[in-house]
């Protein structure tokens, strides 16, 4: 983690600036329990489906995704979480520019 982010009071959203056309990301804590990584999407902009060996809760901290676990689409917007089960294939697509809290937990 970089030293600018330890112990102090930040708005989430200001961590990170999206970018026309792309999907940015900015790991700010890594454990070997663990991470949290802030992501950027600009519409239209995702990631494709694919699986991961761990428990991960995602956080809308702006705008609006659509995020398909094993089939099921949902739709979240500011405010809202869910969690995506180790080892079941997942997708997200932004509907609209959103940012987003990513936090793996390794078992």
């Amino acid at each position: 983690m970089s030293e600018e982010l330890k112990a102090r009071t930040l708005k989430v959203e200001n961590i990170i600036e999206y970018q026309e056309g792309a999907v940015v990301s900015r790991e700010i804590i890594r454990k070997g329990t663990g991470t949290v990584t802030i992501f950027a999407f600009d519409k239209g902009e995702g990631l494709s489906e694919h699986t991961a060996p761990f428990d991960a809760m995602v956080q809308i901290i702006d705008g609006k995704a659509e995020i398909t676990i094993a089939g099921n689409k949902n739709v979240l917007e500011k405010g809202d979480m869910i969690i995506m089960p180790a080892n079941e294939s997942h997708a997200l697509h932004a509907m609209e520019k959103f940012k987003m809290i990513l936090t793996m937990i390794r078992s």
